[in-house]
This record gives C-alpha cells, sequence and structure tokens, in this order.
C-alpha cells in the first residue's frame, strides 16, 4: 500500500457545489447561469400554482357550481337484510344497539345510524339507531320487533 493508491471510500466525498454570481472569474459571474432579466432571473423568485403566463388561469375560468350545506348530518346506513344476515348467522340474538353495530364494523365507529328498508327481515328483534326510514321502521315492527330512536346530541 503506498500513498498514491489510497483513495476515499465510495460516497463519503461530495462533489463541491457551484458557487454562483462570485466574479467573472468563476466562470459562473454574471447572470449566474439564469439568463438575462425577467422573473425567473431573480431572486425569490416562485411561480403561482396554476399560474399560465397571464392568460386567465383554468381555475379562473370554469364557473363555479354547487353548494356545500355546513348544517348536513351524515348518516352510515344499515339494510334489513344485513341484519336478517345477522340473525341467520347467530351473532344478534333479540337485540341490536349501536355499541353492538360498532363492534361487528358495519358502520365507522361514533358515526350516526341509520336504517333502511332494503330487504326482508323475518326474526323480531329490538332496533337501537339514530334514525329510520318509515319504512324500515315499519318492516320491524311487522316482524314482531322493536324500535328505539337515539336522540342525537345538538
Amino acid at each position: 500500500m503506498n500513498l498514491d493508491n489510497i483513495t476515499p471510500i465510495k460516497g463519503s466525498n461530495k462533489k463541491a457545489s457551484k458557487r454562483l454570481g462570485r466574479g467573472q472569474g468563476s466562470g459562473k459571474g454574471g447572470t449566474s447561469t439564469r439568463g438575462h432579466k425577467g422573473a425567473k432571473s431573480r431572486s425569490g423568485y416562485s411561480k403561482k400554482i396554476g399560474f399560465e403566463g397571464g392568460q386567465m388561469p383554468l381555475q379562473r375560468r370554469i364557473p363555479k357550481f354547487g353548494f356545500k350545506n355546513v348544517n348536513r348530518i351524515q348518516y352510515e346506513v344499515l339494510n334489513l337484510e344485513k341484519i336478517q344476515e345477522l340473525v341467520s348467522t347467530k351473532k344478534i340474538k333479540e337485540k341490536l344497539d349501536v355499541e353492538k353495530i360498532y363492534s361487528l364494523g358495519l358502520v365507522k365507529k361514533n358515526s350516526l345510524v341509520k336504517i333502511l328498508a332494503k330487504g326482508k327481515i323475518l326474526s323480531p328483534v329490538k332496533v337501537t339507531a339514530h334514525k329510520f326510514s318509515n319504512k324500515a321502521q315499519k318492516e320491524i315492527e311487522s316482524a314482531g320487533g322493536e324500535v328505539n330512536i337515539i336522540l342525537k346530541n345538538g
């Protein structure tokens, strides 16, 4: 091993960055590789998102439409056919409340639950939820079940 064949470990030495704008002798003086004049040559320049060179941007050319109701109450739905399936597979007996619905993973935790009338229910089940469709309520009661509505806060 000689001093002339010793090299640094690969990746340990980084290439020195170019020092721009430090005089003509550096080879990177004058315009500092930015071309001539204009916004792009200035310091602090950043192009605005959606900027089209002064043309009216697309997001401003297209008309606005629609409406977002800030007071909307979003319900997670559960159909009667799913409740009947739970009874058939013996996951529930005669009572289905919101906590049981959450624990079975039928709706997201802490969401409001609405029971809809898709499908048939044949077994008498006592169902507790935040809201019921009229048809679902009639179906449950005609099957010998019971409906309990939870009043939501607010």
